[in-house]
């Protein structure tokens, strides 16, 4: 070790600084690279003449372990690290650190939370790396004799949003002790706090808290007609049980009131998602801090004045406090509650909303009507047998999906219905039915009720029909004494012909093989129904009990998976069987063997969703060619798009589901879009949200309501504010917006379905894009009806990465999303789909949506264009690879795509087909022409002729010419015979045109 001569000259010549400082915190203007020194220093300035500096930091961390996280001192002068230091002391409360002051005396900058990003770029792991080997410099114990000679300027930020003034500037152990011994007669302490500072800090309380202390009063102002918020920080000094709030009216001196009813707490009570009041049990551990946040909506008739009352604070384990409140009301009127200014937390009170709750009926779908047990709807029926369970179900759609018919389409082959067998003998318990009685009658929704029994079981259903064609029933089953079961099956017999797909329980979707089998697997699988039927005629079903909770999907099933249902599942005995049995595609459903004790219930609830939901809207297909990136509206016009997808990460979209903060420049952008003819839509669904939310913190204090539990980690962002328990989502490294994952089903959805109605009437959206969803078809009802108020298009857009993989459950994205089909315009699947090594079917049910009355495109390396055809699909600019989809697009303008019938192989009226079954062809028809696509899955080149019925064609064979279209990078032009060979490329196809003379 080195010795220092000039110890003694240093002790009577440095500038003595004291420990007691007080301590100044700003965010950088200017800001430095956070990626090599971290987001936080101190600047430090050395005015002395010794070659040691010392520094004592009362810095007030709130990360843990200090002592494990390296140190950069940085000499502001010269910019260049300084190699010699020595952490004498680090911890969260202060750090005493020396270093060379290689520049001699003025400013230097300690950067006390340096990290490191690994792991994907999206997807980062924040690493804090330890202190490097230190040069041997100067003696430990020489520097620990030092005074301190350097003088604290101030903490800084790298910028306003990475501050942590003032409310993650920490108390100091001494300052708590000695504020737990000033109050230690209460069992907590209450802090009310301005919803200017939101409380972040779970496990320590702020510095400002000390210098307040705790208060009985709270003094704030507010706008008449404005979304008004404060908090309570409730600080426990032992563990406190079921918090509440209980609000007095507020009244002025001249007796005018605000009425108590209109203030909540956040945390207590609210509305979920789907429309229902709630109420929340808030436990404190010992030490902790609670956030309480409260809420009213001043109304607009309110007298100008001073408004004074009171807050009961109540705990079950504890005495009551009075926190008493004087609200300042300003004569001034609040615009639109003041939603403009969300950095006011005016938005918490949409946590609440039940914005567009009522089950009106939504375009196209026609109201529901009743006759007897026969409910009908569009395009299907529904006829109930005595014991509620569907006796039939037909569907009025044409092959093609491009009309409605008047020949139904009958799905089963008899009435959906339940078996209980006994143990004893293997024998069917019969249960005596007791007949329908209609509950509701709606436009939206029907609702019946029945009951099944006879002296050992009893039956109680309850079933609805919504006008989309969602059915759910509840199925109650009530042990009336012992009872000992071999099996509980649920049977659905299908018609043999209206089973030719199957899609789920592990299956993709494709043609339904003769016989299958499959068993629950919740912590691995998501799956637990599945969808069968044919192009014109299907029927989804899922099995669920009482505590049904939808998973997270999308990456994230694997943290917040499936329960198993307890009647269905069985403790894993329950599964499916598929196959034929006599004159009917039997779906079995059965749970295995159970005993029932007197008195126990069971829940074997499950439901339906009737497909498809409407035809297909071929003109949408033609007519609206989606480009799929920001860019100028110029450009995007020259490419002959006619609707701009805004993905999140773009100028006026930065922040993932957070589309608020710079909603100014995107009406501008959209402005713009609309004077030129074209249509915007932007990214916004839920799944994750940017941290750069203002209610992140508001939220966080809902415990695991709105975010998800999880281990944390992710970018130090999150590491430093958010630190722990929460799943680290979606991230982008050039803007560094960090999302945290979202819980699921939550009133997040309320705030959801509010800034999607705001978005629409003052930014003017055209529509949304879905990037994957974590909504169920609650969410997506409402959002519809937002979207399309007063004459809005309310265009929406699917996209999905094929969720058949370990990390989502091994589910079809068709069948995970097909509750939100009826509400869609289009589907994108997607990434992962492989459109080379998969047949027909596979498209036909996975990609396409033709059989729920959608239309599709094509993402994963542009897609294969000839097979797309066959379903009208291309890709979609710009994400289009080698596939650029415009030279199609010129074929559809110069054929007159628009008003043709699109008759696609699988129809049995399609007028066209090739000599080679693995050649298909699908007819896009107008009156003296038609547009023919060909597209190869046959495992090599190929020669075919074409089979043409020209009746139905409807074009005189005489008159009839045969030409192919010049299309850049789609095939060369030629006019061949009508008769001859037409050579195919394995994989592709070709675009003919067929002509009247």
């Amino acid at each position: 070790m080195k010795t220092l001569p000039f110890l003694v000259l240093l002790f009577i010549c440095g500038s003595l600084i004291t420990k007691a400082q007080e301590v100044t915190y700003t965010s950088s203007k200017s800001g430095w690279d956070a990626n090599q020194f971290g987001n936080q220093r101190v600047l430090v300035h050395f005015n002395g003449i010794a070659k040691v500096a010392k520094v004592y930091i009362e810095w007030r961390r709130s990360d843990p372990n200090p002592e494990e996280k390296a140190i950069i001192v940085q000499d502001a002068k010269t910019g260049k690290k300084i190699e010699n230091i020595l952490p004498l002391s680090l911890n969260k409360e202060r750090g005493i650190i020396c270093f060379e002051p290689t520049s001699g005396p003025g400013t230097y900058f300690i950067y006390y939370q340096p990290y490191k990003n690994e792991g994907r770029s999206n997807y980062p792991k924040g690493v804090y790396p330890k202190q490097d080997k230190l040069p041997d410099w100067v003696a430990r114990k020489d520097a620990e004799r030092l005074p301190v000679n350097t003088k604290v300027l101030q903490i800084e930020s790298v910028d306003a949003f990475n501050s942590v003034y003032p409310m993650e500037v920490i108390a100091t152990s001494a300052e708590v002790g000695k504020l737990k011994a000033q109050h230690a007669e209460p069992a907590y302490l209450v802090f009310p706090e301005s919803r200017r500072y939101p409380i972040v800090m779970k496990n320590d309380i702020p510095q400002r808290w000390i210098v307040k202390g705790p208060q009985r009063t709270f003094t704030d102002k507010a706008l008449r007609g404005e979304n008004f918020s404060f908090q309570l920080g409730v600080y426990a000094l032992k563990e406190l049980q079921n918090v509440k709030l209980k609000f007095s009216d507020l009244k002025d001196k001249m007796g005018n009131k605000i009425a108590a009813k209109l203030i909540s707490c956040l945390n207590t009570e609210g509305t979920t998602y789907d429309g229902q009041p709630f109420g929340k049990t808030v436990n404190v551990p010992k030490d902790q801090v609670q956030a309480l946040w409260c809420l009213l909506t001043v109304p607009t008739t309110t007298k100008p004045g001073t408004y004074s009352g009171s807050i009961e604070v109540s705990v079950a384990n504890a005495p009551s406090q009075l926190i008493r409140i004087s609200l300042q009301v300003d004569a001034r009127l609040n615009k639109e509650n003041g939603i403009d200014e969300p950095w006011k937390q005016t938005r918490l009170t949409w946590l609440n909303s039940t914005l567009a709750q009522n089950n009106t009926v939504i375009a196209p779908y026609t109201a529901l009507e009743v006759q007897g047990t026969t409910i009908s709807l569009l395009g299907r029926k529904v006829e109930l047998d005595k014991n509620g369970f569907p006796k039939q179900i037909q569907t009025f759609f044409s092959p093609e999906m491009t009309d409605y018919i008047n020949t139904p389409n009958n799905l089963l082959a008899e009435n959906i219905h339940f078996h209980f067998v006994r143990k004893a003998d293997g024998k069917n318990i019969k249960l005596n039915d007791g007949g329908i009685e209609f509950t509701q009658k709606q436009a939206g929704t029907v609702k019946w009720k029945t009951t099944s029994a006879n002296d050992s079981l009893q039956m109680d259903i309850t079933g609805r029909l919504e006008f989309d064609g969602f059915m759910f029933y509840t199925v109650k089953v009530t042990a009336l004494k012992d009872v000992d079961l071999k099996d509980v099956t649920m049977h659905i017999p299908f018609n043999k012909t209206a089973a030719t797909y199957l899609m789920g329980l592990g299956q993709k979707g494709g043609e339904r093989p003769e016989k299958f089998e499959w068993k629950w697997d919740v912590a691995n699988k998501n799956q637990d129904g599945a969808w069968l039927g044919n192009v014109n005629a299907g029927l989804q079903y899922s099995l669920r009990d009482e505590k049904y909770i939808r998973p997270l999907n999308t990456n994230f099933y694997l943290q917040k998976p499936l329960l198993l249902p307890t009647s269905w599942g069985n403790g894993n005995k329950g599964g499916v069987t598929i196959g034929i049995k006599g004159s009917s595609m039997l779906v079995n459903n059965y749970t295995g063997e159970r005993e029932m004790k007197k008195g126990e219930v069971q829940y074997y609830n499950f439901t339906l969703l009737i497909t498809p939901f409407h035809t297909i809207d071929t003109d949408f297909q033609w007519e609206n060619r989606f480009y799929h990136k920001y860019n100028t509206i110029d450009s995007i016009k020259a490419t002959g798009a006619t609707v701009v997808n805004i993905h999140h990460a773009t100028p006026i979209n930065p922040w993932i589901n957070y589309p608020f903060i710079e909603h100014a420049k995107m009406k501008s952008y959209i402005d713009e879009a609309h004077r030129k003819g074209l249509k915007v839509k932007i990214y916004n669904t839920v799944r994750e949200l940017s941290n750069r939310a203002y209610e992140t913190f508001p939220m966080r204090s809902l415990g695991h309501e709105i975010y998800s539990p999880g281990k944390g980690g992710g970018f130090s962002w999150l590491q430093e504010h958010v630190k722990d328990d929460y799943i680290a989502a979606w991230f982008v490294p050039e803007i560094k917006d960090a999302a945290i994952v979202n819980s699921g089903m939550s009133r997040w959805h309320n705030y959801y379905v509010e800034g999607m109605n705001w978005l629409t009437k003052n930014v003017g959206i055209d529509g949304i894009y879905l990037d994957d969803v974590a909504f169920d078809r609650i969410t997506m009802k409402r959002i519809k009806r937002v979207l399309t108020q007063g004459g809005h298009p309310g265009i929406i857009d699917l996209h999905s990465a094929n969720q058949y993989n370990k990390s989502d459950g091994f589910n079809n994205s068709a069948n995970l999303y097909m509750e939100h089909f009826p509400y869609l315009n289009r589907l994108w699947f997607g990434e992962y789909f492989d459109y080379e090594k998969n047949k027909p079917d596979f498209f036909l049910t996975e990609v396409s949506g033709i059989p729920f009355g959608l239309m599709g495109e094509m993402l994963q390396d542009g897609g294969n264009q000839w097979r797309g055809m066959v379903y009208g699909m291309t890709n979609r600019l710009p994400w289009s690879g080698n596939n650029d989809p415009r030279p199609i697009w010129k074929v559809w303008d110069n054929f007159g795509m628009k008003g043709t019938k699109m008759i696609g192989y699988w129809s049995e009226n399609c007028p066209i087909k090739t000599s080679n079954p693995e050649i298909l062809a699908t007819v896009y028809k107008k009156p003296g022409a038609a547009l023919v696509a060909i597209a190869s899955w046959a495992s090599q080149d190929e020669k075919i002729t074409l089979n043409i019925d020209w009746k139905k064609l409807g074009i005189d064979p005489a008159k009839a010419v045969l030409s192919i279209p010049e299309v850049t990078n789609f095939q060369q032009g030629s006019t061949p015979d009508l008769k001859s060979e037409i050579a195919i490329d394995k994989g592709k196809g070709l675009l003919l045109v067929i002509r009247e003379k």
